[in-house]
């Protein structure tokens, strides 16, 4: 059984983060603040030009919050492309008008559209391939850990298998193409090295302005573990096989860790488009999407 969007546990909307603002960041709080996104873990303001809020909107985001506030500042400075590194931290609150029992972030605001509304051009295939090379360094021992990014394939494969048997009943998105990949995926050499993974990197948490990237967002997902996670993000963002290759060659991929990509890349087309179907029709499109790309090549 497949369920959509989480409900909020908290309702985090406008009044709520003014309280906290006046309460904690008060010479921000008469800044003008406008609701832009309530995803599956988190709620997002804009405050003024300059700032943005992001705050957990059920438990199981708030742990993501915190890592994102321990360990993308220290990541920031060898990364290619912009990323929201926190610039101020909430705290919880037991305030009456800001009752809030978790930690909260105030990062940079950064313009652009979200990849799936805004496709990035050919040219920005090299720009992702030169981020990822600077992002897949080794992970030190306390990196983040996840149990579903970064992770042997071997893991995740009886859900996996699961869901694309319902995908491949309900819906024409499951061909032998995709099966194919995934078979291949498993039985690939695995990966040796635990290095710096983005673990989330569909495409609405790639800005692009102009065609070109702007931004990496939503770094809850930050952890270690196989490259192989983040550069299924190939397949989510880019149409042209010929770009793809182009990319992978300039990021010096192994064909194991292509063929374990390319699989991942099926992982996440299934969970998008099965999730997506319930609610999300934007996640349904990028799902069905990759996997029309995967089955290409």
């Amino acid at each position: 059984m497949t369920n959509g969007t989480p409900p909020a546990e908290i309702v985090v909307d406008e009044a709520l983060v003014r309280g906290l603002l006046d309460a904690q960041h008060r010479d921000l709080s008469e800044l003008p603040l406008t609701t832009i996104d309530n995803g599956w873990d988190n709620a997002t303001f804009r405050l003024g030009e300059t700032l943005a809020v992001r705050a957990p909107r059920r438990a199981a985001a708030a742990e993501l919050i915190v890592n994102e506030q321990d360990w993308l500042g220290v990541l920031a400075p060898w990364l290619t492309l912009p990323v929201p590194a926190p610039v101020r931290r909430g705290a919880p609150s037991d305030l009456p008008t800001a009752a809030y029992p978790w930690r909260w972030s105030i990062v940079r605001w950064i313009d652009g559209e979200t990849a799936d509304v805004a496709p990035p051009a050919p040219e920005a295939a090299a720009q992702l391939a030169a981020f990822l090379r600077a992002l897949h360094r080794p992970a030190p021992a306390n990196a983040p850990a996840n149990a579903a990014r970064g992770v042997p394939l071997q893991s995740r494969a009886v859900a996996v298998e699961e869901r694309l048997a319902r995908l491949g009943k309900e819906t024409d998105a499951i061909t032998p193409g995709v099966l194919d990949v995934w078979r291949k995926g498993l039985a690939a050499a695995p990966s040796t090295e635990a290095c710096w993974l983005h673990g989330d990197l569909h495409p609405r948490n790639v800005l692009v302005r102009d065609g070109l990237l702007s931004a990496i967002i939503d770094w809850g997902d930050i952890t270690s573990g196989d490259a192989a996670t983040d550069l299924a993000s190939f397949w989510m963002l880019f149409d042209s096989a010929a770009v793809r290759t182009a990319a992978f060659n300039a990021y010096g991929a192994p064909a194991a860790d292509i063929a374990r990509a390319r699989a991942w890349a099926v992982l996440f087309g299934a969970v998008l488009l099965d999730t997506g179907r319930i609610d999300n029709p934007r996640h349904a499109a990028i799902g069905a999407l990759t996997l029309q790309r995967v089955a290409a090549g």
